[in-house]
C-alpha cells in the first residue's frame, strides 16, 4: 500500500489518536527492550517509543511514509533504523521483544491469507515470551459506521470531502477521499482510494493461535473493557 500524497497530511489528520495511550499500553507489559514498529507511517508511535528507551526499528511499505518518519527521528536526535518491507514478509527479521501494528494498518491487507501470513512472520520476528499489540476496525465500523458517508473536514490548511462504500469483501470498505491543502495562497487537489478489510474477532483469535500464539487480552475503544456489539477499535495483545 502506497500514500502517495497523502504522507504529506496524514500527521495533521491523526492528531486526535492518543498516541499516548499506545505507549502505555504497550509499556505496561514490556518495560525495556527491543520494538518493531510495523506500518510505522510518518513515525509518531516510534518516536515515543524511542523517546521512552525502547530499542525501536521502524517500518512501512510507503517510500513516502518512511521518508517522513527518517526525517521525524533525525529531528528529534533518535537513532531508529527504518525498513522498507510488507508486514507479511519480514524476510527472516528476529530478536524482537515486541510488534506493534498500530491504528488498523493491519486492515490495509487484503485476503486472509496475507494476515495469515503476517501473524506468522510476526511470530518468527519475535524473542521467546516476546509481545504483539495491535487494533484493527470492528465489523460494525466497517459495516455500518464506514457507510454513513460523505464525511467533510474543512480546516484552516486541509479540506477534504470522503465518500465510503462497500468492497467486494465481506467487511470491507473503499475509501475515496478528495483533498485540498495549502499551498501558499491557494489550495492544492489530489485524491487518494484506500481500501481495508476486517474480519471479526472469533477470526483473528483463531488465526493467532494458528500462528501459534497465546491470547492474551481483546479490548475495545481505548478503554480496556471487552468488545461489545457497536465497539469500534479492537485492541489485541498477544504473546508468543
Amino acid at each position: 500500500m502506497k500514500y502517495g500524497k497523502f504522507a504529506s497530511v496524514y500527521d495533521g489528520l491523526m492528531e486526535d489518536i492518543p498516541y499516548e495511550k499506545y505507549v502505555e499500553w504497550v509499556a505496561s507489559h514490556l518495560q525495556a527492550g527491543s520494538i518493531l514498529d510495523l506500518a510505522c507511517g510518518t513515525g509518531t508511535l516510534s518516536q515515543l517509543f524511542g523517546e521512552m528507551g525502547f530499542q525501536v526499528t521502524a517500518s512501512d511499505l510507503s517510500e513516502e511514509m518512511l521518508t517522513m518518519a527518517n526525517q521525524r527521528f533525525q529531528e528529534s536526535g533518535l537513532q531508529i533504523p527504518t525498513l522498507q518491507l510488507s508486514m507479511d514478509n519480514l524476510e527472516g527479521l528476529s530478536g524482537f521483544d515486541a510488534v506493534t501494528i498500530a491504528i488498523d494498518s493491519l486492515n490495509y491487507l487484503e485476503t486472509e491469507k496475507q494476515v495469515q501470513q503476517t501473524f506468522s512472520e510476526v511470530y518468527e520476528a519475535l524473542n521467546q515470551g516476546g509481545h504483539f499489540f495491535f487494533d484493527v476496525h470492528s465489523t460494525y465500523k466497517v459495516d455500518t459506521v464506514y457507510m454513513d458517508s460523505p464525511f467533510f473536514l474543512d480546516d484552516e490548511d486541509v479540506a477534504y470531502i470522503w465518500h465510503t462504500e462497500a468492497g467486494d469483501y465481506p467487511h470491507s470498505v473503499i475509501h475515496d477521499i478528495t483533498f485540498f491543502v495549502r499551498q501558499n495562497q491557494h489550495f492544492e487537489r489530489f485524491e487518494e482510494t484506500h481500501e481495508q478489510r476486517t474480519h471479526p474477532v472469533a477470526v483473528y483469535r483463531k488465526w493467532l493461535e494458528d500462528a501459534g500464539f497465546q491470547v492474551e487480552s481483546v479490548t475495545a475503544d481505548w478503554t480496556g473493557d471487552e468488545p461489545d456489539a457497536k465497539s469500534q477499535r479492537i485492541f489485541f495483545h498477544a504473546v508468543k
